[in-house]
């Protein structure tokens, strides 16, 4: 009778060491199928690492049409930041001009024109030349930035200030977007608006920065300081936008960039498309960091409502990612 529990003790043993046995041959087999997934998936993303690519992959670069687009650069007495801008923007593929906007008092020096112009040929690549051009400006405002071009022989304008840097593979993936939807602005500075619930009316709308537009995860503006947008919207700018938005604009040295917003979201009834990118600042600080900022530009959103008769911009939680750059998309 002893001989028979102490068999069956040890049967029960036997039993529940094989099953310890096969649950821990399965662990380790998950964790060996997800040990070699990592590895493929880190041979397969060798390349990126290295800065190499297989024959058969994909390029750095999106393919770009012959027709590429138009730096329309702002700059203001900071001559080292715009020569550095240029020396980078002018080694994009995808770029057929650079038009510097110059609203100094003084026009450009002669020393200034043959540097940024010797940048330029020197960046020049495959028989590409890339022209510069000053666009001179008697008054000094912000809406120079958004004077029509005559003979501009691009449709796409890359706006953007002396002192952002963007890598040239996010310019190109902005520019593919752009194509995808060539009527609506596509940037990568992203801000927001919503209803001051405060107010006790649907009427007066406060201005979100970057924080805000992390926060709730939506936009539904992208700033010139670093877009792209057709070229018709300069002409539209010029001569059909209301003359006392141009007028609030000068006066108050600020918010040409949400007027644009209003103007190409009146004209498409449509959202901005963020792309992201990396952003380089190169200068010093702005408007931006200045106290009562954000103030500033609520009483420019309500202001251009106003003058609109209604609010033409759209929200949108949408975002153009490179997937080939990400783990997760």
């Amino acid at each position: 009778m002893r001989g028979c529990l102490l068999s069956r003790r040890t049967e029960q043993r036997l039993r529940q060491l094989a099953i310890s046995t096969v649950g821990s041959v399965k662990i380790k087999l998950v964790l060996f199928l997800c040990i070699a997934f990592t590895l493929l998936a880190l041979l397969s993303r060798g390349s990126g690492f290295t800065g190499r690519t297989s024959p058969s992959g994909p390029p750095d670069l999106l393919p770009f049409p012959r027709k590429g687009y138009a730096i329309v650069m702002n700059t203001w007495k900071r001559y080292d930041l715009l020569k550095q801008s240029i020396s980078h923007y002018s080694l994009c593929p995808g770029l057929e001009s650079i038009h510097i906007v110059w609203s100094e008092p003084d026009p450009p020096s002669n020393s200034l024109r043959k540097s940024l112009q010797h940048i330029v040929e020197s960046n020049s690549r495959d028989g590409r030349q890339v022209e510069l051009v000053f666009d001179i400006n008697k008054e000094d405002s912000l809406n120079n930035r958004f004077k029509e071009i005559k003979d501009l022989k691009t449709d796409a304008i890359f706006s953007i200030d002396d002192d952002v840097i963007f890598p040239c593979s996010s310019v190109e993936l902005a520019f593919n977007v752009w194509q995808s939807a060539p009527d609506t602005m596509v940037g990568f500075v992203p801000r927001a608006h919503w209803v001051d619930q405060s107010k006790g009316n649907n009427d007066y709308y406060i201005y979100g920065g970057w924080w805000s537009v992390w926060w709730s995860g939506t936009y539904s503006m992208v700033l010139s300081k670093a877009a792209f947008f057709h070229k018709k919207y300069f002409r539209i700018y010029t001569n059909e936008m209301p003359a006392s938005i141009r007028e609030y604009v000068t006066k108050n040295r600020n918010c040409e960039d949400i007027a644009m917003s209003f103007l190409v979201a009146n004209a498409t009834g449509a959202p901005p498309i963020w792309v992201k990118g990396k952003i380089f600042e190169i200068g010093s600080t702005g408007i931006s960091s200045m106290g009562g900022h954000s103030e500033r530009r609520t009483q420019c959103v309500n202001r251009f409502v106003a003058e609109f008769g209604r609010m033409p911009l759209v929200s949108t939680s949408a975002k153009a990612v490179d997937s080939r750059n990400i783990w997760f998309w």
